[in-house]
């Protein structure tokens, strides 16, 4: 166990070790079961957390909230339009003002190009830890959750299991792509044989891709790409499938729209998950564009855990914060 993350940012998956992540895993199912017992750990009493939101949220608002309560502190809801970030202040005086009044910070932004960006201009002004609720390159509490849950579903030994991260067709807008690029950098670390399926437009981001093949070579795990989402799905244990941008390819929405409707095959049907093994478990983050992106057979079935999923974000981001803003 790594018992010292005091203090430490979280921005980026690789900015813990696996041996750092596992210690955070330990803690969050500490945190889960003293949940379930009614027991106190109010290890953050009299804390404050800064929650700075430039993007809506459900779970990762009410997950971050909510945890800090039960940790005993506090969390502050921050919509960046209701701040004077518009009208002059910079990352400087967020990292700056807000490391000397709060805790912790923790910021969702996922625009193109800016949000990491930002999330790491404000670290560098910061004398607290700065989490990411979500940019546009990494969203690494949700794989944290994620991770959890696989281990709570399959065991500790996920040598040789495979897990598909597809893209998956959804008509609402063009999502961030950090949640599958936070899949492919940390799941081949504990073991995983990724197979990533994507139409030849919606490829990740060649540096992360890069990353996530050296991460499966050091694990001795296998790495994958396909065009073929059925191909990708045939006896997979952990599917997780849903929709992206094609923002590699083009930044414009109206075209990035046209691109899109291409694929509404690419949708996650029964059928396709009959290809999986009969025990694989059907993983997203939500929201997910109910049979448009998968179908409700599928998402409310036997298979599903995205639920169990979405809890676990909460007990992993309470163990995040409770071992970096002590």
């Amino acid at each position: 166990m790594q018992s010292d993350l005091r203090g430490r940012d979280l921005i980026g998956d690789l900015d813990f070790s696996k041996e750092e992540v596992e210690t955070i895993l330990d803690v969050a199912w500490d945190l889960k079961r003293k949940r379930a017992l009614g027991e106190s750990h109010a290890y953050l009493r009299d804390k404050t957390l800064a929650m700075l939101f430039f993007f809506s949220s459900t779970r990762t608002r009410g997950s971050f909230e909510s945890g800090m309560a039960q940790l005993g502190g506090h969390a502050a809801f921050i919509e960046s339009r209701t701040t004077q970030i518009s009208h002059g202040d910079t990352e400087t005086e967020m990292g700056e003002i807000f490391g000397r009044y709060f805790d912790g910070i923790a910021i969702r932004h996922v625009d193109w190009g800016i949000g990491n960006r930002y999330l790491n201009l404000v670290a560098s002004a910061s004398r607290v830890p700065v989490l990411n609720m979500q940019c546009e390159i990494y969203h690494p509490h949700q794989c944290l959750a994620d991770i959890m849950t696989i281990i709570e579903k399959k065991g500790r030994n996920l040598k040789r299991k495979k897990m598909v991260v597809s893209w998956a067709y959804a008509s609402s807008y063009l999502k961030p792509i950090s949640v599958p690029q936070s899949l492919i950098l940390q799941m081949p670390r504990f073991g995983l044989d990724v197979v990533l399926a994507h139409p030849p437009e919606f490829k990740l981001m060649p540096e992360i891709m890069e990353q996530a093949q050296e991460a499966a070579r050091v694990a001795g795990a296998g790495f994958e790409v396909t065009d073929d989402m059925e191909a990708a799905f045939k006896d997979a244990d952990v599917v997780y499938a849903k929709s992206w941008g094609p923002l590699l390819t083009t930044q414009d929405p109206d075209e990035g729209k046209v691109i899109q409707d291409k694929y509404k095959s690419w949708i996650t049907d029964q059928r396709k998950m009959d290809l999986a093994k009969e025990d694989a478990i059907y993983m997203h983050p939500l929201p997910a564009d109910r049979d448009v992106e998968v179908t409700s057979e599928v998402m409310d079935g036997p298979n599903s855990v995205v639920f169990d999923q979405a809890e676990n974000r909460m007990h992993a981001q309470k163990a995040v914060m409770a071992l970096t803003m002590r």
